[in-house]
């Protein structure tokens, strides 16, 4: 996840790990966004520097970043994660995030999916950048979205990307 604000470029030219991705803006998002895929088809969606939503191979939330706040999934619920320093040490926090937080978080997550796959569907984009720069990831973009936002989204057993 991100430790600060960056130039959306920097994550286009930098998220090597997102081997296939691309930045666009779209009609109702404030801000651009990156949207990425892993080696393994993992998704990632960077919505200006927060929220951020990371999703496992079969489209199961595994990680977000939203208000300043770090989530991993685990057994199926959500852990916000804080940064502490003391003595000179860093110690990360684990706290779960109760019922409510859940439901509001995965409720911002399904209005963001939702609004973002009617932009893409209704050609309602503009492409910025793409990694390769022949790629077309738009209409994998647009599958995987539908695909997640069938249903309910499904929080993952962990926090990796398998």
């Amino acid at each position: 996840m991100m430790r600060e604000e960056t130039d959306r470029e920097d994550l286009l030219r930098e998220a090597s790990a997102l081997v296939e991705r691309v930045e666009f803006t779209a009609t109702g998002f404030a801000a651009p966004i990156v949207a990425g895929f892993r080696r393994n088809g993992a998704l990632s969606l960077f919505f200006d520097a927060d929220p951020v939503y990371q999703f496992n191979t079969t489209g199961e939330l595994r990680r977000a970043f939203r208000q300043g706040h770090l989530i991993k999934a685990e057994n199926r619920r959500l852990f916000e994660l804080k940064r502490t320093r003391n003595r000179g040490q860093t110690v990360l926090l684990k706290s779960e995030l109760d019922s409510a937080a859940t439901e509001q978080l995965l409720g911002e997550l399904t209005g963001k999916l939702t609004a973002l796959l009617q932009q893409l569907s209704a050609c309602q984009i503009t492409i910025v950048g793409q990694v390769p720069p022949a790629g077309n990831v738009v209409p994998r973009l647009t599958r995987v979205l539908a695909a997640i936002a069938s249903a309910p989204v499904v929080i993952a057993t962990a926090p990796n990307a398998v």
